[in-house]
């Protein structure tokens, strides 16, 4: 049988126009590319396999595009402030917004505004769901890491502020990055952070399970699919490997470069923003701030291939491609619709018909 196809989406922060680009993770074939706005996207999420969502840096809305319509932006979501992150659910249901402080909720099959989370003392920094979309954690520049039950959220009053299920609040610095593993509520998360360590959380209990320090901060962190490993990317531009399943088992743990032979991934000349693994755990995708994107094999650690960028790049992640991506005939089945600024049933239907998309 062969292989899925996967896609590598990419977008950087180049000049008066954004540029998310897409390629053929294998091949190296460059694919569409989607251009708009006024500066490069600092969120970039995919929803249902059907629309391309980016969050421009310092700007309040968030790009829109459809994948099979490469040429044009298709809407632009009103936000009430600049948006610091994005994501979608893997279920194309919902997606969150950090704006400042504040985590905003909307549904996507009617653009209502279901929850403004504010829970966070400064601005958010990172945003990410469960693979079953039961959860989602939210990391911020006040050093806290927190994780919301999806249900407790939507079933809040709109009066009150749901409490999170958890509040991580062991980093000193503030949070860069994080990802959950598989299997929902009873998945493993990672945290980043520029206290230059990288720690790995039990989502269902909330406790600590392991805490490595690095000699640099660290700016991104992913896992493979079978977590065995995860991956943390440095301020100094250096990819680090660290073993989860190395014995003795130990919680708190230091990162030794000088020894980790085999274990440390070379070539970036700026800080790592992102990185991402292939499905069969063969391949790493990375993105700088010296605007260059690296495909590495994780075996051998030898980069296979560099894609050039023309600034730094923001984001960079690997998926199955999406089935209708290349049908141009193809159309949305659940169009966006316009997104509204405010609670639902908190203002006259005029007033939010006023906002979202224009």
């Amino acid at each position: 049988m062969a292989a899925p196809m996967e896609v590598a989406l990419v977008s950087d922060a180049a000049g008066p126009l954004c540029n998310c680009s897409v390629w053929e993770l294998h091949s190296g074939s460059a694919l569409p590319g989607y251009r708009g706005g006024n500066s490069g996207p600092r969120g970039l999420a995919l929803l249902g396999g059907e629309h391309l969502l980016g969050a421009q840096l310092g700007k309040s809305y968030i790009n829109v595009w459809e994948l099979q319509r490469k040429d044009q932006l298709q809407q632009k979501i009103i936000c009430p402030g600049p948006v610091t992150c994005l994501t979608a659910s893997p279920n194309g249901l919902y997606i969150l917004a950090g704006v400042a402080e504040s985590i905003y909720l909307w549904e996507v099959s009617n653009g209502n505004l279901l929850a403004i989370l504010n829970r966070h003392y400064q601005d958010l920094t990172c945003l990410c769901f469960t693979d079953d979309s039961s959860h989602f954690l939210s990391g911020a520049k006040d050093c806290l890491a927190l994780v919301w039950n999806l249900y407790s959220v939507l079933q809040a009053e709109p009066s009150q502020i749901p409490d999170p299920r958890h509040v991580w609040s062991r980093h000193s610095l503030p949070i860069t990055d994080l990802c959950c593993g598989f299997g929902g509520p009873l998945a493993r998360a990672a945290t980043a952070s520029l206290d230059q360590t990288a720690k790995l959380w039990e989502i269902s209990s909330g406790e600590l399970l392991l805490s490595v320090l690095f000699d640099v901060g660290i700016m991104a962190v992913t896992l493979d699919l079978s977590e065995y490993h995860m991956f943390c990317g440095g301020m100094d531009g250096s990819i680090f490997q660290v073993d989860l399943c190395a014995w003795p088992v130990q919680r708190d743990r230091t990162f030794q470069t000088e020894r980790e032979n085999g274990k440390v991934f070379k070539g970036h000349r700026n800080q790592v923003t992102c990185l991402s693994v292939s499905t069969d755990g063969s391949l790493l995708l990375s993105g700088s701030h010296d605007e260059t994107v690296r495909l590495w094999d994780i075996q051998s650690k030898q980069c296979l291939k560099t894609m050039n960028h023309k600034g730094p790049v923001t984001n960079a992640f690997i998926v199955l491609a999406p089935a209708n991506m290349f049908n141009p005939d193809g159309k949305p089945s659940v169009p966006l619709p316009k997104f509204s600024k405010h609670l639902h049933g908190t203002e006259s239907n005029d007033e939010q018909g006023s906002e979202g998309v224009t």
